[in-house]
């Protein structure tokens, strides 16, 4: 160990290098951290921006829609129901299919029913579809 230290031999000036090679990274080490980090920033507040854009130009269209007096006749129609004069409107009430009804509660029984609960397989099925479903994603 001692041979391979004899060995190196710094002169003043490697002394010196050495050093403010030493000296600009500590400097330009944060600083550099620094410029990464308001890259972040602006980046977030640019995608920020361009979503408030998105929504500005939606308002924008329901704007414009709403000068339409053909949308504000059909919104008024849906919504509240309102008719032109001299117009009938029928309303019509339980339009479901009677099929589509639910049905009238059975009486309850006295007598308790043991009903076989074989849950490991329906628990197998529930993980497996679990599984190889697909996440919904939101969109854009």
């Amino acid at each position: 160990m001692r041979e391979w230290a004899s060995g190196i031999r710094l002169s003043a000036f490697s002394v010196i290098m050495l050093s403010l090679v030493v000296l600009g990274a500590w400097v330009l080490v944060p600083t550099l951290g620094t410029f990464i980090d308001q890259r972040q920033k602006i980046a977030a507040l640019q995608e920020s921006i361009q979503v408030s854009e998105d929504e500005i130009a939606a308002l924008q269209r329901e704007r414009e829609r709403w000068q339409d007096p053909a949308y504000i006749t059909t919104q008024a129609r849906e919504r509240l129901y309102y008719v032109k004069p001299g117009e009938v409107v029928y309303l019509i009430d339980n339009d479901l299919d009677p099929a589509a009804l639910p049905r009238e509660q059975e009486p309850v029984s006295d007598t308790l029913e043991e009903k076989p609960a074989d849950w490991m397989p329906q628990l197998l099925r529930t993980l497996t579809s679990a599984g190889l479903s697909q996440t919904a994603v939101p969109a854009q």
